[in-house]
């Protein structure tokens, strides 16, 4: 028998990520029981977007400082103090629901305090993969860390709707703080090696603000990275606007039912492209997988919005959640395998904080241009009701289904303009490697 023997750095690594996969299925169950405690409890949407806003508000705000910070301090201490702060403001909400004194803004604020510790844990956790995988492993380990996050989106639901019922939201809270315990446990078993002082951090030093600083100019300093990030910016902007918009458009055609059994499809769309990421890893020319799978994935919008077919769509929303892990772990592999691991923390916390921001905007304008626009377009006496709407179909969610085929061909036409543009087409090639084979 021939057994396969792990790198050090990679078994350290899966220890590590097994930590911090049960954490983030306990950060769901959290997250989905207080979302359906505060809905049920007000009755309203905007109190319900409210504590989206304090999910999202830190990382915007905060990354560039974080990703300094990561870099100048053990990014593994970085990791255990994020993970314990997450889990001690959890267990204070949890003790505020036993002593039944916990209110809306009580929940707010524990949300905002565990976003900033995730805050300054990604950028430490995403620069020690690089400390820890080989260039090689790259994508696989990306591949990893995108299945913890499908897992979440798909497990947490279905567990928390039932334990909320058993054991209700203090009891699930308290889950999620064992989860934390979990998480910190393992990291405190583990060393990780520490980046060596390269020219870039020699560049950069100098006040916390100046390192901080630093993320935005190395990007802008390197035209192919800079070019990928834009790229990223645009896309994540079409993917808010499905986010947003996806479940209104199936309502108009298929029941509640309907809408929960095409989620849970895309969800798993979303899981087998983890698994093969993490047993593949991607092709050896990252940025083709990165072009090839967004295209893919703008020929998935437009299958999503071409007919009301509950077929139709959970076929595309497969494929398209399928994508999202190649895309990402490719992406990342590129970036880990570019940039100096000394000065990571603080590139990657700017790369993640541009790329995101446009999905807020993405929220504010899906809305608008759905209900003002695209939906009278093809109303049963809508201007394009006997045109496109004899092709696509009209009435309930059909100016939707419109939308999202104009955003598939956008996708593509990004894609291919991306690959048309050298810097990002060559980035790999004109940026030499930090990482050895």
């Amino acid at each position: 028998m021939i057994h396969t023997v792990l790198p050090r750095g990679m078994r350290i690594f899966i220890v590590i990520w097994s930590g911090q996969l049960v954490s983030l299925v306990g950060s769901g169950l959290t997250s989905f029981a207080l979302g359906l405690w505060v809905y049920e409890r007000t009755g309203s949407v905007t109190q319900f977007a409210l504590i989206s806003l304090f999910a999202v508000l830190p990382g915007v705000i905060l990354s560039p400082l974080a990703g300094a910070l990561a870099d100048r301090w053990d990014r593994r201490w970085v990791m255990i103090l994020s993970d314990a702060g997450a889990g001690l403001s959890t267990l204070m909400i949890a003790l505020l629901f036993f002593a039944g004194r916990v209110q809306v803004w009580h929940i707010c604020l524990a949300v905002g305090i565990s976003a900033i510790f995730g805050t300054f844990q990604y950028p430490a956790y995403a620069a020690s993969i690089t400390l820890l995988v080989s260039k090689r492993n790259l994508g696989r380990a990306n591949g990893m860390v995108q299945f913890g996050q499908a897992a979440s989106e798909i497990l947490a639901p279905a567990l928390a709707g039932v334990l909320v019922l058993t054991i209700q939201v203090q009891g699930v809270l308290l889950i999620d703080f064992i989860t934390f315990i979990f998480a910190v446990t393992t990291l405190l078993l583990v060393r990780f090696p520490k980046p060596g002082t390269t020219a870039a951090s020699q560049t950069a030093r100098g006040s916390l603000l100046r390192e901080a600083a630093y993320g935005w100019t190395y990007i802008a300093a390197q035209r192919g990275l800079l070019g990928l990030l834009i790229f990223f910016a645009v896309v994540n902007f079409l993917w808010g606007i499905l986010g947003v918009s996806i479940m209104p458009m199936i309502l108009g055609f298929a029941s509640a039912d309907v809408l929960g059994v095409i989620i849970s499809v895309a969800g798993g769309g979303m899981l087998v492209g983890s698994l093969v990421m993490s047993a593949w890893g991607g092709p050896s020319r990252r940025i083709n997988g990165v072009i090839f799978f967004e295209s893919l994935s703008g020929l998935c919008f437009m299958l999503i919005g071409l007919r009301p077919s509950a077929w139709l769509v959970a076929i595309g929303a497969f494929c398209a959640h399928l994508t999202i892990a190649i895309v990402y772990g490719s992406n990342q592999a590129i970036w880990q395998s570019k940039v100096p691991p000394d000065v990571q923390g603080r590139v990657l916390a700017v790369q993640r904080m541009i790329a995101t921001s446009t999905r807020p905007m993405a929220y504010l304008v899906a809305g608008p241009l759905a209900d003002k626009l695209f939906e009278p377009l093809l109303a049963p006496a809508g201007t394009l009701a006997g045109s496109i709407g004899q092709i696509i179909g009209i009435g309930p969610g059909r100016g939707i289904g419109l939308l999202f085929l104009i955003m598939g061909v956008l996708k593509v036409a990004a894609s291919l303009g991306s690959y048309l543009y050298s810097p990002i087409r060559r980035v790999e090639d004109e940026l030499p490697d930090v990482l050895a084979d």
